[in-house]
């Protein structure tokens, strides 16, 4: 079965289809999201403050991204698969650019790269676009900027910042961009925007004007309970329900109602059980 194309949201956006995109860092989510049907998924630097523990996205490395990367295409076959390329790895020079996004292609397997950044940028994603690697660009509230920034801001709210931002959106698409996600903006910019591309733009805190929409997973599933970001929701409360089992399976073993018989073996296992291990040999050959 082959991949989607990343000209398969461009395609989208003509149609006046719009599409959802979610973070992914493993194995078992990432088999979720294909099975959901998202057309495409990113392994974002989002992972350093929502796997890692660190306090922004600026400590993660490349070989954190190229580590998540890994699983996340071995679960799946049709989604496109968008790998960050971290702080520090692209602007130095446009060959380390090159030869960081060279990687999580060729050693991550993912079908293209993220960075951000606007006019500044674009002689990088021209020359890693001629060169093969498809770039997916990131604009507005840029969390590898935020030092920078002050904070978490609305960026693009004078009149100033909204055009050059959009300047920065066309200089993208120029230099061969396939798509733009959009973070933290005022509404209405990213509507201009999505309406002077051809290329899909991808919101995140930039309204219902934008082709499609990213979410982070653990935001989205409600994995953490103290912080809910505003461009966020919860469509399901998860931790509450982890918390349960957790607990439920804690009181099991503490009190011996865990494991039981059914979970046990004899010193001669029987036909029973040797089917069993040998059927679960198999399908974790076939995975």
């Amino acid at each position: 079965m082959a991949r989607r194309s990343i000209h398969s949201l461009t395609s989208m956006k003509k149609r006046g289809e719009r599409f959802a995109m979610v973070t992914c860092y493993d194995y078992p989510s990432a088999r979720l999201a294909e099975e959901v049907g998202f057309p495409a998924v990113l392994v974002g630097d989002s992972l350093g403050t929502v796997v890692l523990g660190y306090d922004s996205t600026v400590p993660v490395t490349l070989e954190e991204i190229l580590h998540h990367t890994k699983p996340v295409v071995r679960a799946t076959e049709r989604m496109i698969v968008v790998s960050d390329l971290p702080f520090g790895t692209y602007r130095t020079s446009t060959e380390e650019a090159m030869r960081n996004a060279s990687r999580l292609l060729q050693e991550g397997g993912a079908t293209a790269v993220k960075l951000e950044g606007g006019a500044s940028v674009a002689p990088t994603v021209a020359r890693m676009v001629e060169a093969g690697i498809p770039v997916m660009g990131h604009l507005g509230l840029t969390p590898q900027s935020v030092r920078q920034f002050g904070g978490h801001k609305v960026q693009g709210k004078t009149d100033a910042d909204a055009a050059r931002m959009v300047d920065d959106a066309v200089a993208l698409e120029q230099a061969g961009i396939f798509a733009l996600v959009l973070e933290c903006i005022p509404a209405p910019l990213a509507g201009e925007i999505s309406q002077a591309l051809s290329v899909p733009t991808i919101g995140i805190g930039a309204g219902i004007n934008c082709d499609g929409e990213i979410q982070v997973w653990h935001d989205i599933l409600g994995l953490f309970e103290d912080f809910l970001p505003k461009h966020s929701t919860h469509f399901a409360k998860l931790a509450p329900q982890i918390r349960h089992g957790l607990e439920n399976y804690m009181h099991a073993v503490r009190h011996g109602a865990f494991p039981t018989e059914a979970q046990s073996f004899d010193s001669k296992p029987s036909r029973r059980d040797i089917l069993a291990l040998l059927f679960e040999e198999l399908d974790t050959v076939a995975r």
